[in-house]
């Protein structure tokens, strides 16, 4: 009974210590990574070579919590693992050999910061770099040429002999002849080095081999789509000359079909003349439906549903249908809660904003039409909208589209759409909400009116990245014709451009872009609607994705709003009368009177005829730090003018641009995701003094609302603050 004792007291003491055994040999945390004496390759991709890391906020989003707790629900947490640190030494000095410093060295310090927290040093030791003496390239400049030489050249004499990029500048002159049909094509390589002197001599030596065509082409991983689908979206035939550009344009095509969640386009190693080409696609779902119900305070309840088809009928014909419902149980809701009461507020009015609300679209695209290059689409559409005690918009028509494309991302589409609609409001809501201030619009706009455009519509896309590209162009025109001969009431030419070029530096992640603009419409002085342009056909500038200096749309010709009530308490009268509130009585009253201020006035914007616009900006990678990881900074310049005459002729440029311009920098961050970089921009202002016409609403002689330009104007400044100079402005998505 002793001896058992005494063996359950040891496997007592023994269970207890375990743990605290355990706890001494757990590996400690790593809080900080410091790097030092890297001065000649960058950090943050350095960083990335290793396995040591330091534990860091899971996202920027939650970084106020990370200042306050450093629990594993919002932090990454790492560790110390020796073995990999002495392997991160040699990893270090790899990093640096491959670039050029092949006598680097490279020395550890750990270093307790609290319990079982520790701060790695990585201490290197660069050295004298090895610079390449010469450089030399033997090719055919039938196949390359000065121009293309210079631009894939990424390393050069007097920089350091740094192989990445020699292999990065190997495998583009290759792809350069690929794409000129030699598939086969190859670039030697030589290296001497003097290990003594730090000096090198590189060679590269061409070797393009035969030219290459297309031969078989397979088809697998097809089941409900057609094999006829996957080869119509291929740019290359069989016999066609093997190029790298339609392999590439051939595998994006597959992907924005939607038809598959994966496509590749391989080639089996053949060394010979004819390239047979196997395509493997993984098909997506065909289908795809969702529904759901909501409410609010303004609609009441509402319901929404969308359905589309990828491959209706097969084929891939695309069928999209759309339809949302609101202002359900508005009668039996409305005054009961959070619910508007809009029999007491409107009376016998309130009756059309308590009928149900609708947006409804059905769309139908046909690929293939005719020749693979081709395609067609129809759609129509309905809607009735309100804004209670505001407006009731109602329209109607519909659309038919042929799309040629010229060639891969360059599309051009002929498109006419007929729309028939009627906005029932006030003239008050037009001018406000519209920037329409005239009579005469406001009536074309009131009454039941066609817009009915033909459109031809010039696309071409050669950028590298849809979301956020680094290099490339991307062009588009349209012209717009609305006449008699379209069935529209509103007649007028239209015609826009807009045009964005990007670069980069070699070997880097910093983007310079610019950005050009320009349209001009002109109202065709003949039928039901001579001189109107409907407000959506006009130009604007200012925004998110414009001037970034000005809020939306707020850059241009603009007039000033107040309320009739707020002028007549506060403006003296001019011109020999009584400023009143009745539409004879209020044009003596004066906006410029030191009794009004400037907020009493609003600013409203009423486009332009002409406009010319542009943009810079440099866009560069931050520190990748806890903070500022996955973040991009940016500087821009944005300018425009906006023109308000009804020009008759451009004979010269500054008739074209005659109008209201200005000039603004700024500067952004964008937080890089998966689906294209959420973007904050700040936009300085001139916030200028300008001269603008005043308007307001009062009843006339019968009590009906009238709009009344002013005779005077007043001198409007935004305001005096430094928040009055800044424009912020969030999105998604660059703003070119």
């Amino acid at each position: 009974m002793r001896r058992l004792a005494l063996a359950w007291a040891c496997v007592v003491a023994c269970a207890a210590a375990l743990p605290a055994q355990q706890r001494d040999t757990a590996p400690p945390e790593v809080r900080r990574l410091v790097m030092e004496g890297v001065k000649h390759v960058d950090v943050q991709d350095l960083e990335k070579s290793i396995s040591t890391r330091a534990s860091s906020c899971r996202s920027f989003v939650i970084e106020i919590f990370c200042l306050f707790s450093h629990s594993p629900t919002f932090e990454d947490k790492y560790y110390l693992d020796e073995d990999e640190l002495a392997r991160d030494i040699i990893r270090i000095r790899l990093y640096y050999w491959k670039r050029g410093w092949r006598d680097s060295e490279v020395d550890t310090v750990v270093t307790p910061t609290g319990t079982r927290q520790v701060k790695v040093t990585f201490k290197v030791a660069e050295g004298p770099p090895t610079i390449v003496r010469k450089l030399s390239m033997f090719y055919d400049s039938t196949l390359i040429s000065d121009k293309t030489r210079k631009r894939l050249t990424l390393l050069h004499a007097n920089d350091p002999l740094d192989l990445v990029r020699l292999d990065s500048m190997r495998v583009m002159f290759q792809d350069e002849m690929w794409d000129q049909g030699y598939g086969d094509a190859v670039v030697d390589t030589s290296v001497v080095v003097n290990e003594a002197e730090h000096l090198a001599d590189v060679t590269l030596t061409f070797v393009p081999n035969h030219r290459t065509v297309v031969g078989k082409i397979t088809v697998s991983g097809v089941h409900a789509v057609a094999e006829k689908v996957v080869r119509n979206a291929l740019t290359f035939h069989t016999g066609d000359i093997f190029r790298l550009s339609d392999v590439l344009e051939s595998q994006r095509n597959l992907y924005e079909s939607n038809l598959f969640k994966l496509a590749t386009v391989q080639v089996p190693p053949q060394p010979d003349s004819i390239k047979d080409v196997d395509v493997a696609v993984t098909e997506a779902p065909l289908h795809e439906a969702r529904m759901g119900p909501g409410f609010n305070t303004v609609d009441f309840f509402q319901f929404q549903t969308h359905y589309t088809s990828y491959s209706l009928f097969g084929g891939a014909r695309r069928l999209d249908l759309d339809a949302t419902v609101g202002n359900l149980f508005a009668g039996s809701l409305e005054g009961k809660g959070p619910f508007r009461n809009l029999r007491q507020e409107l009376g016998t009015n309130a009756t059309p904003f308590l009928q149900p609300t609708y947006t409804a679209s059905v769309d139908f695209k046909q690929p293939d039409f005719l020749r693979p290059s081709d395609a067609i689409a129809v759609g129509a559409f309905s809607h009735r909208t309100i804004n209670p005690g505001v407006f009731v918009d109602r329209g109607y028509g519909g659309q038919f589209t042929y799309t040629h494309e010229v060639k891969p991302r360059a599309p051009v589409s002929l498109n006419y759409k007929y729309e028939l609609n009627r906005v029932e409001a006030s003239d008050t809501y037009f001018c406000v909400n519209y920037g329409v201030c005239d009579n005469g619009t406001i009536n074309a706009l009131r009454s039941h009116q066609a817009l009915s455009p033909l459109t031809l519509t010039g696309f071409i896309d050669r950028s590298d990245a849809p979301f956020s590209p680094t290099k490339g162009y991307v062009a588009r025109f349209e012209f717009e014709n609305a006449s008699a001969f379209t069935g529209s009431d509103y007649r007028y030419n239209r015609v826009f451009f807009d045009a964005s070029l990007y670069g980069h530096f070699s070997g880097t992640k910093k983007v310079y872009s610019a950005r050009i603009a320009g349209g001009w419409v002109k109202a065709i002085t003949s039928g039901p609607d001579s001189g109107v342009i409907h407000p959506r056909k006009r130009f604007y500038a200012g925004g998110a994705n414009s001037v970034r200096g000005y809020a939306e749309n707020m850059l241009g010709p603009r007039v000033l709003t107040i309320v009739d009530s707020t002028l007549v308490r506060g403006a003296t009268s001019v011109g020999g009368g009584k400023c009143g509130l009745r539409a004879d009585l209020v044009k003596f009253c004066n906006p410029a009177s030191p009794g009004l201020s400037n907020g009493d006035f609003l600013p409203q914007p009423l486009g332009g005829t002409t406009l010319l616009e542009g943009s810079v900006e440099y866009r560069v990678p931050l520190p990748q730090g806890t903070v500022f990881k996955n973040f991009v900074g940016a500087v821009f310049v944005d300018w425009a003018v906006v023109g308000s005459a009804n020009i008759q002729g451009l004979q010269t440029l500054g008739n074209f641009v005659k109008g209201t311009g200005a000039i603004t920098p700024g500067a952004g961050i964008r937080y890089m995701t998966g689906v294209g970089p959420v973007r904050f921009d700040l936009g300085l202002n001139p916030n200028r003094s300008e001269s603008l016409r005043v308007v307001t609403a009062v009843p006339d002689s019968t009590g009906v609302i009238r709009i009344v330009s002013l005779p005077l104007t007043r001198t409007w400044r935004q305001g005096h603050t430094i928040l009055d100079y800044i424009s912020l402005h969030f999105s998604i998505g660059e703003a070119y």
